[in-house]
């Protein structure tokens, strides 16, 4: 019953982490002069328009059931023409770090929930004891899945984040040749997955940044 509790808990919070982290690709494009995603319908936080079969529901619900102490996903990406932006690849690296710093945000103000309502719980009886202990378990599970977010996509491999950033900001030679490697990216992330490499590489930073917020 409490496995069945938690998947029900983590719902919410990892949906508005997948789905803001996207909302603010499109949203920062949009500022630096690319309306493709306004145009697309994308810059909104309703689920629909952003799930993702595999990424949304199918990876983070296995990694759920198995136990999985790594917990991640992905949401349809926001479509953004870079050839629209000003600034070019400069404004590329913006779009980029716009997703990770959203989690970040988000990170920050779901720890703050989780502060204010920790004295509640003690105190908290009947109807309140409800609405203060879910909302306290998602604050907590908020803060996890943003920093596992955040860090996930701060990797240099491209199509992440991490990746474009530095496409964005390297000396054109090296970012032609990590564009070049996007169409391995997502599968090198799977492999890291399977192997356990990948916890290895992100925990100790998540443990950092969990250890200040919490």
């Amino acid at each position: 019953m409490q496995d069945v509790t938690k998947i029900v808990l983590s719902i919410v919070p990892l949906l508005f982490a997948i789905i803001l982290h996207e909302v603010s690709h499109g949203w920062v494009a949009e500022k630096l002069g690319d309306p493709t995603a306004r145009m697309m319908g994308r810059i909104t936080l309703n689920p629909i328009s952003h799930i993702d079969p595999i990424g949304t529901i199918l990876v983070p619900g296995i990694l759920l059931l198995t136990g999985s102490h790594f917990l991640f996903g992905w949401a349809k990406p926001v479509p953004v023409n870079f050839g629209n932006l000003r600034g070019g690849r400069r404004d590329m690296a913006l779009v980029a770090f716009s997703g990770p710093l959203s989690n970040f945000l988000l990170a920050v103000l779901s720890a703050i929930i989780f502060h204010l309502t920790f004295g509640g719980i003690a105190g908290s009886a009947g109807i309140f004891d409800r609405i203060i202990v879910p909302i306290h378990m998602m604050a907590q599970l908020s803060v996890l899945f943003n920093l596992v977010l955040m860090i996930l996509n701060l990797l240099p491999i491209v199509p992440l984040d991490g990746g474009r950033i530095v496409v964005g900001l390297a000396p054109e030679h090296i970012a032609i040749s990590m564009a070049r490697m996007e169409r391995y990216g997502m599968l090198i992330v799977l492999l890291l997955l399977a192997s356990g490499m990948l916890s290895y590489i992100v925990n100790p930073f998540i443990i950092i940044f969990w250890r200040i917020l919490m």
